[in-house]
């Protein structure tokens, strides 16, 4: 991409209402195991909604002028757990249970046998979006650390192993995914911010694993949390300048809602920072300039040409009207600074 401060989303985009129950969706945590009760559309028709609802997705993005483009992620109920539900050695009908980043417990899949992945599960995701944008395209895939994090153990000796597992999975996924026509591929890793001690321990040397031999442009997102979901928000990474030594050539973080000193920023010099600049916590939407100055804030500490102009997490839980109107501030706010840098 040779356009100078790009856009993109982070990954999710509102899912319509007559599609999810968006009230029942946002009053739990984000389900890991399948929760088919939040579909507002019978089993027999709910291909053809999801597909309708990313046509809408894909729509609002390009009316909003963004320049790579996501599926919004219509078809999944949380990042992860579509792609975790679906793979070997998982018993479904026996859920787990594990602490959420809040602290609460929350049904999670419960690992019985060696995880393998038995299919592709998003190839087609990425197929109807190429089918459907001429623009870059994106899609997301949850991270195997997380995915470990997301997880009862009830086989593997450590938690560890089961996380090279899960990196085994993840990547015959993105290699999938690249042949699909994806030009980004981005592994959401929001435990790793949530987890610090672990990701230290062993939390490179996973998601290393699921890049191993991967040519095509992979993205990471590590994140606070759904701002509808977690409210507090840390003034500062736990676990951030360690990602310089990852495999990945983009890494997603949030500044807007945290007003994130972003001086951390000269530790990842070299990665391309895919930079948060929409507080997500706010209904109100954002001035263009509001946007631009966020973006400039950034500006001292990564090099322009290494930088993609996001929310700061994925838009899932926000009002349609206030996610259309902060991707059009934010394009708007890049545009601004984008003159500037080039005047």
């Amino acid at each position: 991409m040779h356009k100078l401060l790009p856009t993109s989303l982070v990954g999710s985009y509102p899912q319509p209402d007559w599609l999810i129950d968006r009230d029942k969706l946002a009053g739990r945590f984000p389900p890991r195991v399948r929760a088919k009760e939040l579909w507002r559309v019978s089993p027999e028709h709910l291909d053809q909604a999801q597909d309708d609802a990313t046509i809408l997705a894909i729509r609002a993005q390009e009316d909003a002028g963004l320049d790579i483009i996501t599926d919004g992620e219509m078809r999944r109920e949380s990042y992860s757990n579509r792609f975790a539900t679906a793979l070997d050695g998982v018993d479904l009908d026996n859920p787990g249970s594990a602490l959420d980043r809040s602290g609460h417990p929350n049904p999670v899949p419960r690992v019985v046998g060696r995880i393998r992945r038995r299919h592709p599960v998003e190839v087609r995701d990425v197929q109807f979006l190429r089918a459907n944008t001429d623009r870059m395209i994106k899609i997301t895939v949850p991270g195997p650390f997380t995915m470990a994090q997301q997880a009862q153990n009830d086989f593997y000796k450590s938690e560890e192993e089961m996380a090279m597992d899960y990196a085994e999975a993840v990547n015959a996924e993105i290699r999938d995914l690249f042949t699909a026509g994806a030009d980004v591929v981005q592994i959401d890793e929001p435990y790793m911010q949530a987890r610090p001690e672990k990701a230290r321990e062993y939390g490179l040397r996973v998601v290393n694993r699921a890049l191993e031999g991967i040519e095509g442009r992979t993205a990471l997102h590590i994140c606070f949390g759904y701002a509808a979901v977690i409210h507090a928000r840390p003034a500062g990474y736990s676990f951030l300048p360690e990602l310089c030594n990852c495999h990945v050539r983009q890494i997603s973080i949030e500044t807007a809602q945290s007003s994130l000193d972003t001086s951390v920023l000269e530790k990842l010099r070299g990665k391309t920072i895919i930079l948060g600049v929409l507080d997500l916590s706010d209904m109100a939407v954002e001035t263009p300039d509001t946007v631009a100055g966020r973006i400039r804030r950034a500006l001292p500490h990564v090099d322009a040409d290494k930088v993609i102009v996001a929310p700061d997490c994925g838009l899932k839980y926000l009002p349609r009207d206030v996610a259309l109107g902060k991707m059009r501030a934010m394009v708007e706010g890049a545009a601004m600074v984008r003159s500037e840098l080039d005047g």
